[in-house]
């Protein structure tokens, strides 16, 4: 069964009040990050990673894969509803960019040479992620 994902629409004041300008320029305005820069890239630790504007989980870190790319990759999100898929042409290519689909934030793009797990690399800029440590019982 289905839960339907309530959406936060918010307008663009609400977002340049609250996140930083590369956080703004990244998840916003469909920015990227430069390769290998992003804080979360060589996190190792286990938990959640979530929205940076919404806070809504996106991917877990047991997803998590090294794929040499610059941007933290995952074989796959938190669930089907985490993320929604857009066509962007951009730059003279045809990708697919993944949002947040509660507040429509840039995640990244998706590419389809990803592990044999799912075969899909959620690449991701670590601005638009906000990373939730899970505690190991008994810590």
């Amino acid at each position: 069964m289905k839960t339907e994902i309530e959406k936060v629409s918010k307008p663009e004041e609400y977002w340049r009040e609250r996140l930083s300008d590369e956080e703004f320029r990244v998840c916003r305005q469909q920015g990227t990050e430069a390769p290998f820069s992003g804080k979360l890239l060589h996190n190792r630790e286990s938990g959640v990673y979530s929205c940076t504007c919404c806070q809504a989980p996106l991917f877990q870190s047991s997803n998590k894969f090294d794929s040499g790319c610059g941007w933290p990759s995952f074989d796959a999100p938190i669930n089907d509803q985490a993320v929604r898929y857009l066509e962007d042409l951009s730059h003279g290519m045809v990708r697919s960019e993944i949002r947040c689909a509660t507040c429509d934030s840039h995640l990244g793009h998706v590419f389809p040479d990803g592990p044999p797990t799912t075969g899909e690399r959620f690449c991701v800029n670590s601005v638009s992620l906000i990373f939730n440590n899970q505690q190991k019982s008994g810590d």
